[in-house]
This record gives C-alpha cells, structure tokens and sequence, in this order.
C-alpha cells in the first residue's frame, strides 16, 4: 500500500481562498482583532446566568431552536426588542429579528441575498476586513466612498451614485457603519445620516446598516440607527454581543422588513445559532446589561488613553490619529515612506502584531502607511511595551520615528 499522501489539491475549486497557516498561539503583543477586556468579562454574572437558565430551561435544549423557531432564542429577541428600542430608537418586534453566529454569519446571509457576481455595492473606502474580503470573493465592484471626521462623505456619495446612474448601473447596497466606524471610529452626526437616507431613495438603493460598535460610544449617547429613521423600511440592520459582551460567544442578529427576512431565513441551513449562548445571554442581559456596558465603556477608554500616551511618547509626531469616540481601536496614520504591510512580518517577529492599512481599505494606496491598533485585550503595561517594541522596528526598517 502507497504511504503517499493523497493529494487533494487538484479537487479544490479555484475560488478557494489562500491556505491557511496553522495557528501557534498569539504573539506577545497582539494588537489585532475583535477581542474584547478579559479583566471586564462579567464571568460571574454569566456563569450565574448559565445555571439559572439551564435548571429551568434546559430541557428545551433538545428541539431545534429551543421552541423558540427558526429566528433564535425568543426571550432574547424579545430584550434585543426593547434594547434597540431604547438605545437606536428602533421599533422592531421580536418576530423581526435573526439570531445569527456572529455578525459575521448575518454579513453573509445578507451578501447572499441580495448579491450575485458582478453587482455592485457602495462601502466606507476604510472599512472593515471581513466585510472587503467578503465581498472581493464573491465577484462583486466595489465602491468606496472617502471619510472625514463624521464618517462616509455624503457629496462624495451622491457624485457615485450619479456617476453608477449614468453607467445604468444601481448599487445593490449602502454598506456602512455609521455609529463607531471600523476603522476609523468616526461616529456619523444626524443631519448625514438624513442625507444618508435621501440619496438612498432616491437613487432606489437599500441601506446595509453594521452598528456592532454602537454600545462602546464614551458618552453612552448615540445618534438614532438609519433602520429607525427610514420612512419606506429600505434599511438593512447587523448588530452583535461580541464588542459589548464577548465575541466567542458568536452571537450576532439581523433586523429586516419581513420582505426580506423570509428570504433571509431559507439560506441560514445551520440548524440555529448556538442554544446555549442564546439562553445565557438572554438571562444575563435583562439583569445586567446596563450596568455591565458603562463598566466595560470606562475601562477600553482607559486602555485607549494609555494606548494615545504610548503612541505619542514612541512616535512622536510621526504618528498621527483622531482621538477614537468609542470602540476598541485607532487608526494611526505613519509618514509616507512607511509601508504598514511591509512592517508586519519584522514587527511580528518583534512580538508584535498590528493590521495594516492597506488590509482595511478599498484604497490600498491610501491604506499603506496606516495601521489599526486594537487596545482592548492587552494590558495597559503590555500597550506600553508593545508600542515601544513597534516603534523600534519602525525605526529600524524605515527610520520612523527618527
């Protein structure tokens, strides 16, 4: 018998992304990723939560969707309800909610519904990685509109739409973040989201809303969602508990007219998002969400100052950034001569890891000499350290800072 492994190469269709490398733990730095405080994790609360549920729920757990239906975890959907409602001002129903695995699994659903190879969608030209990824490997054109301070540039959006019109083509969607933009962490003012909405009908093109981020804003005060202030329900909402709570729970959620959420529902064939993390968070979250979110808020701004100090203090004026009004990241713009795809590799092999730029916007160009530094999970000691140890590397691959 032959010991040569079977070579499955040749069965793998061409649409496969690149092979992934095997995972060797997180390097001692690690400024990348979604991850959340693991000092501000409500671990004895959830735990608590967990025992309560399953002694008078469990049992439910053995039918698909906990007799909840299709949609998720009613008792869930119902305090997503309210908290939209109070929060986003967001009339939505239980019954107008998805429960998803993450938000991510929601950006596919919604990809998928509403996508086909060679469409055309409209982004942030900075915007989030899952989202530029997903949307390259589906085959579709790929818009992307400039910031400022206030998020996605509305007269820069209206000459797009313009200008698609004049092709014949009619985007697919709006995608944007509005309400603490990743990467940027622009929160858009009410007067753009109004106009927002007025192109959007008037060009005839739905709204894909992601607010995953909205619950991290300092102040605790947000604008209202777009979903809420549509007058003809031509938004799409994304939101999810992975920045609020913890993102290996993977629970996410859609909001949707029923138009669309019945069509919605047929793609999502994974049997229902997780029972188990459902029914926790629903117990947790009636009792203590809101005082968890304003504890967790006061902590990631205090990693975020020590995060501007470091920078500041390691790059000096070489580094520029926008004080971030919320979330968990800073987007850090480094002098032209520095390629952040091309410090990657040294820095990681440093101890430290950052997302280059150029992986974080439509414009790769404008991209390279930026990078997205997440503050969330290290130490306020590892922060210091580990931007001292980047700017080190700077330093010696391309003489920044001097």
């Amino acid at each position: 018998m032959s010991s040569t492994p079977f070579d499955f190469s040749t069965f793998f269709p061409k649409s496969l992304p690149a092979a992934a490398a095997r995972w060797t733990g997180r390097v001692k730095f690690d400024f990348t990723g979604g991850n959340n405080d693991a000092d501000r994790l409500p671990l004895e609360e959830l735990t608590a939560a967990a025992e309560a549920v399953l002694k008078r729920e469990g049992r439910t757990m053995s039918t698909y969707g906990l007799n909840s239906g299709p949609q998720g975890y009613r008792p869930l959907r119902e305090f997503l309800s309210g908290k939209l409602k109070a929060d986003a001002g967001i009339n939505a129903s239980a019954d107008d909610i998805l429960i998803t695995s993450g938000s991510l699994q929601a950006l596919d659903l919604v990809n998928a519904t509403l996508l086909e190879r060679g469409d055309t969608v409209i982004i942030e030209q900075d915007c989030y990685q899952g989202t530029i990824n997903r949307l390259n490997r589906l085959g579709v054109n790929i818009v992307g509109i400039p910031l400022d301070g206030d998020g996605m540039r509305m007269d820069l959006l209206s000459n797009a739409l313009d200008d698609l019109k004049k092709k014949g083509v009619r985007a697919k969607f709006i995608y944007t973040i509005p309400t603490v933009q990743n990467p940027t962490s622009t929160i858009m003012p009410l007067a753009r989201r109004e106009e927002m909405l007025r192109l959007a009908t008037a060009h005839g093109v739905p709204i894909f809303e992601d607010d995953c981020y909205a619950d991290l804003i300092w102040s605790g005060e947000r604008p209202p969602a777009l979903y809420a202030m549509s007058q003809n329900q031509n938004v799409i909402y994304v939101g999810s508990f992975s920045k609020s709570i913890a993102p290996a729970l993977r629970v996410g959620y859609i909001v949707a007219p029923w138009a669309v959420m019945s069509r919605i529902l047929p793609l999502k064939t994974d049997g229902g998002s997780g029972a188990l993390e459902q029914m926790v968070l629903a117990e947790f979250c009636v009792k203590h969400f809101t005082k968890h979110v304003p504890a967790l808020r006061k902590g990631l701004r205090a990693k975020l100052e020590t995060l501007m100090e470091s920078v500041k203090e390691h790059f000096g004026d070489a580094a520029k950034f926008d004080d971030a009004k919320g979330g968990i990241f800073l987007w850090v713009t480094l002098p032209e001569n520095v390629d952040t795809q091309k410090l990657y590799q040294p820095a990681l092999a440093a101890g430290v890891a950052i997302n280059p730029g150029a992986e974080w916007s439509v414009n790769k160009a404008y991209g390279r000499n930026r990078m997205r530094l997440c503050f969330a999970s290290p130490t306020h000691e590892e922060i210091h350290q580990g931007v001292a140890a980047l700017a080190e590397v700077c330093r010696k691959e391309f003489g920044v800072p001097k």
